[in-house]
């Protein structure tokens, strides 16, 4: 709640700030080491708290929370009418199993915000050194105020947004690590401001008195905008002299800092958000079924309500309705007040008919298969990393069972993020003779034959460098046609960087951090190629160059950093503004070629800018990540005169990125090309295997990336997501027609042409899908700026979506973020398909997010993607598991809990209906309280959270080598009207067993007296036939039996006779006074014990009925395979494999674990006596079998598979299971 309302407070400040002409109020005052001066602004404190209860609040807020359930605010409904006169039930008939279930509830809620509080007390007392009174002092972060020095020493976190002022360090350096923020291990280096370099000891400190004015507090977490005013001084503060709460000090002795923002105001505070929440599609469903039960309850509520109208009459005169104290609620003479009442009594007598215990049951069910299936299932366990899943929650464990789309990222998704430099092109002139993974996968695809190069025995080959060409390694470049701009093109990766260096300042330990594994692989280049970067200071970078003068000389040279413009996802370019020691002045810039061929100088000084073009495109076709690197000598007087700007840009306190980036475009113009790099990125182990998978499970696939189209193509390519029986449909705006438009610099003719052009084709590309739709599969590739036309939802939108949804696969490439998160949407709103994004960085957050359910991949860019999403996963490949196993095991075991919640509640209170009818529609009781209380909390309860915990249709194993079992959840198939009208009609089939068939010993005596039995009799005798049938009809449900399932289902049972014997057995009048000795009474009669055999056999008839006829002649896709496994004695290892896993995993096996684990995956001994005459063991076929010949087919069983449509073999047949299967569906 803190950080919602900070974020609120802040999003009105701005409100008021923009539209306010003081400048005053723009800003935020702070003035450092004077308490008393920032008094009067009343900043927050430090102290922070993440609970979302305190002492006061909890049962208010909690039971608020609850309530804001349409069924608990129901549930309140009828314990308050139980309360009234009206009722015919006691409070506690439905006081007691509402209280029961608010209780855990809120004891749930309780524990979680206990952990909570407990983590605020331990991170509020943490202590830190605070100046005061000329001294450092210890103090708990609580304490901490605005404006506060602080001095924090290495590995301690920074307890609040601090000022860099000094460090240890020399040139004001320090190392953060800011894995808290993003996940990101790597260090980041910060630099203090210069003129507060030397406030690090007390007494400096203590004479230190600047004033702050910067931005207020906001969620922005690589942003900064302020200024320092010292001695007269204003000074611009940049996000690098910002250290955050929550990152460490790494490599620094200690820093000194001025306190910024505190507590709920810090950015991390402010970006501590829940995930936005996310509801099944199958909950939504339920919330229809939930209004079709009080359509139900109304309807014989209803009915009741004017039949008691009806009935009610003085003719009746036996009943005492003419008697003067007679109550409202009898009165013949107004029958309108009469039905009135009764519609209230009844809705209080057929309350159970909604299941109160429902949504507890199911979050008990999801807690558990997600925390202990899911979270600790060892074929998602990848061993490199030490990486489990992870489902960050459990409220969307059904819908992994029906994702129909995947939208996933390419870098670092499919691929490895492990970036390689590999090849490269200087001066117009390709290097690199390697072959690439996609090279070889188009090879393949195309039947060519390839020539690899062997790689020499000298060859370098480290982490980041897999580069393999002799013209350029060990200073041989002075030898090539050009070897100034090959010396040029060495220093721009050299020198155009932010990668910090650690170890030994030696090529072989030298270790770079760098915050993404481009930049250090293009570093690493560098260094092999004899431009060795050792050493960063804040003002300069240094180079140990070899072979620049002549071969075998090395040069250790300092370039002077002047200027830094930042990479970012708008800019799509780095430079570095350097002063060479000879005065030289160069600006090296690298980026996307988009950017950097639209800012180059005149042809005739880029003699290579047409050849670059093409060996661009062709890294593209290999599936190579390319970028280009320029350069620009600069004037020293055009340079002074742009540096001024640029301090003030700098300075700005107002839309200072727009400012800084305004700038940056008046010197990033006019470069001349050196070249371009290509870098490859492996593809994940398992991923075109894993595609295909999902691809015959009914799943489409999306690749969003920003990526050229040419790679994108290959990597589809290489993963299986393309294949050349596809037709493919490629809108890409890089095209002649739409070059020669751009040329003339008009952009608003540029846009018209191209609008058209898009509308045109996708038009064009939609008729053709139509006309060739059933003869292959399509695909669609589009770039970025195509798509922004085609997402236009005035124009093309629905043309866009029309034609996707008739792809097998799209491909969407050099899209942005948003465009990621406006395509998943376009999928998820418009066609209301269930969506899943997975991607590993925060540019995938939007998308994952937008998404049904988004899946983070724990990589090698950050936790920013896996903070963000639903659930984690640290391969690509997991998918398989994660959906075809425990998405589809998920949605099979919600659905029937579900369902039979429904079931078992409605045959239970049409029981009670009947009876109404009996008793002139009064309202009489037909369950004692108690009974009806304990139903669903106690006698029904466990069996269904069983069945939701271990129902299992196939083995995992199975699930995965027949993915097209998974497309039942897609077509929602278990949980479609008809399957649900199935179960109402037989719980109303049931119910009429229920009642009729006990209720008919009444009808004559019963005892050895002769006595007729009673109204609790009978009642007491059809609640067992009940509990009894509902459960067995549980485990006819069931797709496998385990020991659980009997035990929960026989513990229910046989709870209930514990409790019944107990209850009848003692008199307490104000708890029951009815059901004394009443089973002693009923089980001394042979009707009891007949009546409980007959009455479940006759229920279940129709079920069973319906059960063979659907299995034996309309068999779903998981029953086939259950027929197959049962007749191939296929078993489910499943259990062993994940023995032998975990041993493998976490301790080296013994001699004697090794011995146990073989035994118990050899094969149980099964008995060969089926009952059959002469066929123990297998009598007319033992010898044959001895010599390999199979057994004879039974005329039953190929009675029974031809009934099930299964493939027909013939004698000795050896084809698989898996084969057989799908012949006649897929």
């Amino acid at each position: 709640m803190g950080s919602f309302e900070s974020r609120s407070r802040w999003e009105t400040r701005s409100e008021q700030t923009n539209n306010s002409n003081n400048p005053q109020e723009d800003v935020r005052v702070i003035h450092c080491n004077d308490p008393q001066a920032n008094a009067a602004s009343k900043f927050k404190g430090n102290s922070i708290s993440t609970t979302k209860y305190n002492i006061l609040t909890f049962f208010p807020k909690g039971l608020f929370e609850q309530f804001r359930r349409v069924a608990n605010l129901y549930f309140l409904m009828i314990a308050i009418l139980s309360t009234t006169p009206v009722s015919p039930v006691q409070p506690v008939t439905n006081v007691g199993p509402l209280v029961l279930v608010l209780a855990v509830s809120l004891i749930k809620e309780a524990f979680e915000d206990r952990k909570r509080f407990l983590n605020d007390r331990v991170i509020n007392a943490s202590l830190i050194d605070v100046f005061q009174d000329r001294s450092w002092i210890k103090t708990p972060w609580s304490q901490l105020a605005v404006g506060d020095i602080v001095k924090v020493n290495q590995d301690q976190y920074f307890p609040a947004d601090i000022l860099f002022l000094a460090s240890t360090n020399a040139d004001g350096i320090s190392y953060i690590e800011t894995s808290n923020l993003d996940g990101e291990t790597n260090l980041k280096i910060r630099k203090a401001l210069e003129r507060t370099w030397d406030y690090f000891d007390e007494e400096n400190v203590s004479k230190f008195k600047g004033i702050i004015e910067c931005e207020h507090p906001n969620n922005s977490l690589y942003t900064f905008v302020g200024n320092l005013v010292f001695e007269k001084q204003t000074i611009p503060i940049t996000p690098n002299q910002i250290l955050l709460r929550g990152c460490s000090l790494r490599n620094t002795d200690s820093i000194v800092g001025a306190v910024v923002f505190t507590g709920h105001e810090t950015k991390v505070m402010m970006n501590a958000m829940d995930v936005p929440s996310k509801r099944s599609t199958l909950e939504r469903k339920l919330d229809k079924l939930i209004l079709l039960l009080f359509c139900i309850l109304f309807s014989i509520c209803l009915v009741g309500a004017i039949g008691s109208g009806a009935f009610i009459s003085i003719q009746y005169w036996y009943l005492g309705l003419t008697l003067p104290s007679i109550e409202e609620q009898y009165d013949p003479r107004n029958r309108f007040l009469v039905a009135i009442l009764a519609f209230f009594t009844l809705v209080t007598l057929y309350a159970n008919i909604i299941p109160i215990s429902l949504y507890v049951s199911i979050e008990m069910i999801k807690f558990i298969q997600s925390n202990q299936f899911i979270n600790n299932d060892l074929h998602m366990f990848h061993k490199d990393s030490g990486t489990p899943a992870l489902a960050r929650t459990s409220n969307l464990n059904e819908e992994l069972g029906q994702i129909e789309y995947i939208f996933s990222d390419k870098t670092g998704t499919l691929t490895r993020n492990l970036m390689e430099f590999f090849k490269c092109s200087i001066a117009g002139v390709m290097y690199g003779t390697g072959i690439t993974e996609i090279q070889r996968a188009a090879a393949h695809r195309t039947g060519l034959r390839l020539e690899e190069t062997p790689q020499a025995e000298d060859a370098i080959k480290e982490k980041g460098f897999n580069f393999v060409d002799k013209r350029l390694m060990s200073g041989r470049w002075r030898h090539e046609p050009n070897p100034e701009v090959c010396k040029e093109f060495f220093r721009c990766l050299a020198v155009c960087h932010t990668v910090l260096t650690e170890g030994e300042e030696t090529p072989d330990k030298i270790v770079y951090q760098a915050a993404s594994p481009d930049e250090a692989a293009l570093v690493t280049a560098a260094k092999n190629f004899g431009f060795f970067f050792y050493a960063r200071s804040p003002t300069a970078v240094r180079v140990r160059e070899a072979h620049v003068e002549k071969l075998g000389q090395v040069v250790d040279v300092e370039y002077e950093i002047l200027n830094v413009l930042e990479f970012n996802s708008t800019r799509k370019r780095q430079s570095v503004i350097c002063r060479y020691p000879d005065g030289r002045l160069v600006l090296y810039c690298k980026g996307a070629d988009t950017v950097i061929y639209e800012r180059m100088a005149d042809a005739e000084l880029n003699l290579y800018k047409e050849v670059t073009r093409d060996h661009l495109e062709k890294f593209g076709v290999d599936g190579l990540r390319t970028l280009c690197l320029a350069y620009r000598e600069l004037d020293a007087q055009l340079y002074e005169a742009w540096n001024e700007k640029f301090i003030q840009a700098k300075s700005a306190l107002r839309d200072r990125e727009k400012k800084l980036d305004e700038v940056g475009e008046l010197i990033e113009k006019e470069l001349i090309l050196l070249g371009c790099t290509a870098i490859e990125d492996k593809i994940q182990e398992g991923v075109p295997t894993c595609i295909e998978t999902l691809s015959r499970a009914g799943i489409k696939i999306w690749v969003l990336t920003g990526d050229k189209m040419e790679t994108a193509i290959n990597i589809g390519y290489a993963c299986s997501l393309l294949s050349n029986d596809m037709k493919q449909f490629i809108l890409n705006s890089d095209v002649k027609t739409i070059r020669d438009v751009e040329d003339r610099g008009d952009p608003l003719e540029t846009s018209r042409v191209l609008e058209d052009w898009v509308a045109k084709h996708l038009q064009d590309f939609v008729n053709k899908a139509e006309q060739g739709a059933s003869e292959m599969d399509l695909a669609l590739i589009i770039d970025g700026r195509c798509l922004m036309y085609a997402l236009d939802p005035k124009k093309l939108r629905k043309t866009f979506l029309k034609l996707s949804m008739m792809c097998k696969a799209v491909v969407c490439c050099r899209v942005s973020p948003l465009q990621k998160a406006q395509v998943t949407t376009l999928i998820k709103d418009d066609a209301k398909k269930i969506t899943l994004s997975i991607g590993d960085g925060a540019n995938d957050v939007s998308m994952i997010q937008a998404a049904h359910i988004g899946v983070g991949i724990s990589g090698q860019e950050g936790m920013q993607a896996v903070m963000a999403s639903d659930f984690a996963i640290a391969q690509f490949r997991f998918l398989t598991d994660l959906l075809l196993v425990h998405g589809r095991w998920s949605y099979i075991r919600i659905t029937k809990v579900v369902a039979y919640f429904f079931y078992k509640n409605l045959a239970f209170t049409l029981t009670q209906f009947w009876f109404t009818l009996y008793t002139g529609f009064s309202g009489q009781r037909f369950y004692d309280d108690w009974f009806q209380s304990l139903y669903n909390v106690l006698f029904t309860a466990l069996p269904v959270i069983v069945v939701g915990i271990f129902d299992k249709d196939v083995s995992a194993s199975r699930s995965k080598a027949c993915p097209q079992l998974y497309k039942a959840g897609i077509d929602n198939l278990y949980f479609k009207w008809r399957v649900i009208v199935v179960w109402l009609i037989a719980a109303t089939f049931q119910s009429l067993i229920f009642f009729f068939l006990p209720i008919t010993c009444a009808q004559f005596p019963q005892n050895s007296p002769g006595r007729m039995l009673g109204v609790w009799d009978v009642s007491t005798m059809a609640y067992t036939c009940i509990l009894i049938t509902v459960n067995l009809r549980l485990m006819m449900a069931s797709s496998s039996l385990t020991k659980w399932h009997h035990i929960s289902v026989g513990g229910s049972i046989a709870a209930w006779f514990v409790f019944i014997f107990i209850y009848s057995g003692v008199q307490i009048s104000f708890i029951q006074d009815n059901i004394y000795l009443v089973i002693y009474t009923l089980m001394s009669t042979w009707y009891f014990w007949f009546t409980i055999i007959l009455v479940p056999l006759v229920a279940l008839s129709g079920d069973l009925l319906f059960m063979a006829v659907q299995g034996w002649f309309f068999p779903y896709d998981y029953q086939i395979i259950q027929e197959e496994d049962k007749y191939h004695h296929v078993e489910d290892k499943d259990d062993n494999e994940q023995q032998t896993e975990m041993m493998a995993i976490f301790h080296s096996p013994t001699p004697e674990d090794r011995r146990m684990n073989a035994m118990s995956q050899l094969p149980g001994e099964r008995s060969k006596h089926t009952g059959f005459s002469f066929d123990s063991p297998g009598f007319e076929s033992f010898f044959a079998l001895q010599e390999g010949v199979g057994t004879p087919a039974k005329p039953w069983d190929i009675a029974r598979r031809a009934s099930m449509r299964f493939p027909q073999r013939g004698k000795g047949s050896s084809s698989s299971p898996k084969t057989s299967l799908f012949q006649r569906n897929y």
